[in-house]
């Protein structure tokens, strides 16, 4: 019986070693929702109703935007959560909670924050992003597609994408396409300049897609099915890995020949080669269930999770075991 022990836990180190710790950590006000990297900054959404706003290399805080809270349904005062966070230039774009179920988005700028879209236009918003300084792209739970005109407070089009729940969209470089991911399992390419269709993406995920990734004419998802799968748009090739797990969340590095995928019910990261499908490498130090995945560069990036600590990682490095 010893024997049997001490072989499990010989077992149990040598496979614990192969998973790479984190090299660093950010700590939010909050649990974090949305993650944003951009020009040195990492942004984070929280479920405290705040845009955390840190320096990538030091670590610090440099600045906080607290939303004021809003009333619940019995009445009290509760933190607006914030769904999703977006940057051009000076400008922040924060969608966030708002009463009876119900979105806001607000722009912050030169220190203010201003309200863009308030209760009383009733929408039910699940994502927002900048098309350019004076556009934004919403996506409806309805499965709907707004493309928003701040100048005018007016709509530029709006489109029904399908029938199905709405679950993330990923716009391209260049913000000239969206790819939208909805309970289906199919995806949905637009064009952001009129909505118009391109093209649908199916038969690899079965199930619900919770989040999607587009790069460098790579489209990854992160599938209710157990599989993350991996469409070469340009070459018209696809194929899916297979996980033991929920895949929760997804994220491809900006060449998009790596990708990085929730892939246990340990909150492990996967990182594997989308042209060889060879696996890179295993990443831990997440504690609970993860939120986002968003590349650096092609050798590092962070990893966020329903929790206020969001994990930096090295591919080629590893931190401490212990992680905090």
């Amino acid at each position: 019986m010893n024997k049997i022990i001490l072989i499990g836990i010989l077992l149990t180190s040598l496979f614990g070693a192969d998973i790479k710790q984190p090299i660093g950590h950010f700590i939010s006000s909050g649990n974090v929702v949305d993650l944003v990297y951009k020009e040195g900054k990492v942004y984070s959404g929280t479920d405290a109703g705040t845009v955390d706003i840190f320096d990538f290399k030091s670590k610090k805080l440099l600045k906080q935007i607290k939303l004021e809270q809003i009333k619940d349904f019995i009445g009290d005062d509760v933190d607006s959560k914030v769904f999703s966070v977006d940057i051009i230039d000076d400008k922040i774009l924060i969608l966030s909670q708002t009463k009876q179920g119900y979105r806001r988005v607000h722009i912050h700028q030169n220190n203010k924050t201003e309200l863009l879209i308030d209760f009383s236009k009733a929408l039910t918003i699940a994502k927002a992003k900048f098309l350019n300084k004076s556009t934004i792209l919403l996506g409806l739970l309805s499965s709907e597609l707004i493309s928003y005109d701040m100048t005018t407070a007016k709509q530029n089009w709006s489109i029904q994408v399908s029938g199905a729940k709405f679950s993330d969209f990923c716009l391209n470089e260049e913000k000239s396409e969206v790819v939208v991911a909805d309970e289906s399992g199919n995806l949905k390419m637009h064009s952001t300049k009129n909505g118009k269709f391109i093209r649908v993406l199916e038969g690899q995920n079965l199930d619900n897609v919770f989040q999607v990734d587009y790069k460098n004419k790579i489209i990854a998802t992160a599938g209710q099915d157990r599989r993350v799968v991996i469409y070469d748009v340009q070459s018209n090739l696809a194929y899916y890995k297979q996980s033991n797990f929920l895949v929760y969340s997804v994220g491809l590095s900006p060449s998009g020949n790596r990708v990085a995928y929730a892939s246990d019910e340990n909150n492990n990261v996967t990182l594997f080669d989308t042209t060889t499908k060879s696996t890179l490498g295993i990443f831990g130090g997440n504690k609970i269930t993860l939120s986002n995945i968003v590349f650096i560069d092609e050798n590092s990036f962070l990893v966020s999770s329903n929790d206020k600590i969001i994990n930096l990682y090295s591919v080629n490095k590893s931190g401490a075991r212990d992680g905090l």
